[in-house]
């Protein structure tokens, strides 16, 4: 049987998001994100290599299916704001 295959981001996605968004100098908007996300580096793992990735990086990264939602969720977060 072979295992679910799942994008894996390198650099992380949540990474390179708040690095263009830096970049940008204001808030990345929702098409933005998306099309980041679909043209950021990735490759394909087993499922079971996630909680490795977190792991090694010390963070979990964005699922890229709610990456929009994940986003704006953890952003504050990443610029000291609570």
């Amino acid at each position: 049987m072979t295992d679910k295959l799942v994008p894996i981001f390198i650099p992380a996605l949540v990474a390179v998001l708040l690095n263009r968004e830096q970049a940008k100098g204001s808030p990345l908007t929702e098409d933005e994100v998306i099309k980041i996300r679909d043209s950021a580096e990735c490759v394909m793992s087993p499922l079971d290599v996630i909680p490795k990735m977190a792991e090694s990086r010390g963070y979990d990264d964005l699922d890229p299916e709610d990456v929009w939602n994940q986003w704006v969720a953890i952003r504050p977060s990443l610029y000291g704001q609570v």
